[in-house]
């Protein structure tokens, strides 16, 4: 089949990982990209496409569109994948309809549009253009009824993955020595997470936080010591994931997330993942046997020194969760398969 993926493309474990997996299933893909056209080495034209990429609006957002309509017409695809399609205009989807009346156009976002967590202007032309799509896919189930409530034709979910090959466990060839007893990689929120991590620093554990974001977190004393918090990405985030006994994962608010990309992650390395209760996750993990959950900071505590003194548990956690996900088909390539057995099966 020929694919055509549209999205910003500047990380890896976004479009770049769609469009990888369809090439490592057999398809013909080619990608179109828009975050190169707000590049510029011009400091005064550098802030001017800032502007337009914020607010959305401007010659560069009318440009890459007509762009896309181009590259999509020379092309001619039997599917257009569309991921957070948060530049691309109603009207340039109706092109593409018109003029590829044989494609299927599916939308696809991974943030929550109905949450707190970004400005509404960010989903003007992804809103807007909801009954074009004809399937919008959503990463969380409580967006179907919203999407559909705003026009979708059809809402499907389409949970978030882990990527075979590189979301794995440590290799013989590749021993890395574990740094910590717990670590947090991810973004500040203020949603209550700094409060959980300040009761881990009270305690006597080797606690490690990267991510993006924590120079806008109130200065608490132990948050002073660990500044400045780096974002780790790629074999880096790996690597650093694999040096923790246990992995720390939350659930955003702001995204009203049951679940999130490491909740798969975390286990497909072999890491014992220590993370938020939903009642999602419960149906996904079994608590206590391929992952650990907690409602609470004391429930946290108490079982992050639980398992942190009792490896031969730990290691089994770990090692079910892995298990689990395989078994489950949580991988990037099961998913895709599902996307594709939707187009097939309009």
């Amino acid at each position: 089949m020929k694919i055509l993926v549209v999205g910003d493309g500047h990380s890896a474990i976004h479009e770049v990982a769609v469009v990888a997996a369809f090439r490592r299933l057999g398809h013909a893909v080619e990608a179109f990209y828009w975050h190169n056209y707000f590049q510029s080495r011009n400091s005064l034209n550098r802030t001017w496409l800032r502007a337009q990429n914020k607010f959305l609006i401007g010659p560069v957002i009318t440009r890459l569109n007509r762009d896309l309509v181009k590259r999509a017409t020379d092309f001619n695809p039997q599917f257009i994948f569309v991921y957070r399609g948060t530049h691309i205009t109603r009207r340039t989807l109706i092109k593409l309809k018109t003029l590829l009346p044989d494609c299927q156009v599916f939308g696809y976002n991974n943030d929550d549009p109905f949450g707190s967590g970004h400005p509404p202007w960010l989903w003007q032309h992804f809103l807007r253009s909801l009954s074009i799509y004809d399937i919008v896919l959503a990463y969380r189930k409580h967006n179907i009824a919203e999407y559909v409530r705003l026009g979708a034709k059809r809402s499907e979910l389409l949970m978030p993955w882990f990527r075979p090959g590189v979301d794995d466990p440590l290799e013989q060839d590749e021993p890395i020595k574990k740094q910590y007893d717990v670590v947090f990689v991810g973004h500040y929120e203020n949603d209550g997470r700094l409060e959980y991590m300040e009761r881990i620093s009270q305690v006597d554990l080797v606690f490690g936080l990267f991510g993006p974001g924590w120079n806008r977190a109130p200065k608490y004393d132990w948050l002073k010591s660990k500044q400045p918090v780096m974002a780790v990405r790629d074999q880096l985030y790996r690597k650093t994931l694999l040096s923790a006994k246990i992995a720390l994962c939350f659930l955003s608010k702001l995204n009203r997330d049951a679940y999130t990309r490491r909740c798969f992650e975390i286990p497909a390395m072999g890491v014992c993942m220590l993370c938020q209760y939903s009642d999602d996750l419960d149906h996904i993990f079994t608590d206590g046997v391929d992952a650990v959950f907690f409602r609470n900071a004391d429930e946290m505590m108490s079982k992050l020194e639980y398992y942190i003194k009792n490896d031969q548990q730990r290691e089994q956690v770990a090692a079910n969760g892995r298990l689990r996900v395989l078994r489950d088909k949580h991988d990037i390539y099961s998913r895709l398969d599902f996307v594709l057995n939707l187009v097939a099966s309009p």
